[in-house]
């Protein structure tokens, strides 16, 4: 690929002031539509995954720290990155590693040649390693540290889904920080002593207390077509064992299409049906699945294993009508696409972040939690000090370290796909 020159206007806002000596951190190296929301569970084995970012080793602890996405020097950050990249561009930009294989340890190539040298420009890779055609342990830690500043499950093998980030042009990088440096001004006000922070793009979510981050999990939210929406709120109310009152949508898009395949699928999925008007309860027989008269019913999954709530469901007022919540199915938090819900958000370990949402709500420590969630038996809590829940859209932001992490674009709102290249197969 050629590699393109640029002016400087056409990238720097001219407000944002930069830390000259910040240049030297290069340097360093501390510089999708795929499961309906209500079958999966059939599908799904409920195992638990732990939130990769929150795993203990050197790689994973060092790209993530407890410094939130939204600390008050994320702008100053983003700026210093901007400047480091702006710098790359002016020497002609990093090179496009050969993706016609898979790389790993181990692996010896000319193009781990180039990979060495992509790695390096971007402060994967300390430039004083050498240069040679081995991937070795050194070449190892440096991917697993660019994947985890991708949100790419760091093992160390370059694939398809590291190559796409790793040869995306540093002209787009610079100008993702460019749009994103704008959404992360208009939030850098005071946020909360205590807050959560949704980051739809990273499909994660932080709970941030006296500046600092408290926990991170790791989530799933919407589709490309049932997008989570950005909004600001306030947690008020916990719901434990709760119903499921399946939305219009969702009965129009999947339910209606899973009747005419399984007629059995409400009963086997506990979903009872409801004529509010006439206050009676239906037999899935009576209604006609090939039209959308299923539309003026109410369907309410019962609480249990199968709910697609899993047990916990955590409010906010809202005009969307999302929510976050438990998930009887777990795997899906084990890769790094995670865009498969219809706009709610599952919560990976969900029972730890209502501990914390409830720590100043007397009476519900872990200990009560596990116990309501064991009983079965529905129960509200409303939420004292109520807390303040912020769903953003941040594709690239930088830390004080000096670290600058970018997500997929992917409800493309940072109107960069005319930049980006076509992407090409990769075999193995």
């Amino acid at each position: 690929m050629t590699k393109q020159k640029i002016n400087r206007r056409t990238f720097l806002t001219s407000g944002s002031q930069m830390v000259a000596g910040f240049a030297t951190a290069l340097s360093t190296p501390a510089f999708a539509q795929a499961v309906n929301p209500i079958d999966e569970v059939l599908n799904q084995s409920p195992v638990e995954w732990g939130d990769r970012f929150d795993t203990p080793g050197q790689t994973v602890a060092a790209v993530r720290t407890a410094e939130p996405t939204l600390s008050p020097s994320t702008v100053s950050n983003i700026e210093n990155a901007m400047q480091i990249y702006y710098g790359i561009v002016q020497r002609g930009g990093w090179p496009i590693v050969p993706d016609d294989q898979v790389l790993r340890l181990g692996h010896k190539s000319p193009a781990v040649v180039i990979l060495r040298e992509r790695l390096g420009m971007s402060g994967d890779l300390m430039q004083n390693i050498g240069v040679n055609d081995v991937f070795d342990s050194y070449v190892d830690a440096a991917v697993r540290r660019f994947q985890s500043r991708h949100g790419i499950h760091p093992d160390g093998v370059i694939g398809k889904e590291t190559f796409a980030a790793m040869n995306v042009p540093v002209q787009v990088r610079l100008r993702q920080l460019e749009t994103n440096l704008v959404r992360v001004r208009s939030m850098s006000g005071f946020l909360g002593k205590r807050y959560v922070m949704v980051n739809i793009p990273a499909a994660e979510i932080e709970t941030v207390e006296e500046g600092q981050v408290h926990s991170r999990h790791t989530a799933v939210v919407g589709k490309i077509d049932r997008q989570t929406p950005v909004l600001k709120s306030t947690i008020h109310e916990i719901n434990f064992n709760p119903y499921w009152h399946v939305p219009a949508s969702i009965i129009r898009k999947d339910l209606i299409p899973k009747m005419l395949k399984d007629p059995n699928y409400l009963r086997d999925n506990k979903i009872h049906i409801r004529d509010l008007k006439n206050n009676v309860e239906l037999d899935a027989s009576q209604v006609d699945w090939t039209t959308d008269e299923a539309l003026n019913y109410q369907f309410r999954q019962e609480p249990g294993a199968k709910n697609s709530m899993g047990s916990i469901k955590i409010n906010f007022h809202n005009k969307y009508a999302v929510y976050l919540h438990d998930t009887p199915s777990k795997t899906l938090f084990g890769n790094s696409y995670r865009f498969h819900s219809s706009g709610c958000v599952r919560v990976q370990n969900v029972r730890e972040f209502v501990v914390w949402v409830l720590e100043d709500t007397p009476g519900w420590d872990r200990f009560a939690i596990d116990e309501v969630i064991r009983s079965g038996e529905r129960e509200d809590v409303s939420v004292r000090g109520k807390v303040p829940i912020y769903m953003t859209y941040i594709t690239a932001w930088a830390t004080s370290e000096g670290m600058v992490h970018f997500r997929e674009d992917i409800y493309d709102r940072d109107g960069l796909s005319a930049m980006a290249p076509a992407s090409t197969p990769v075999q193995g």
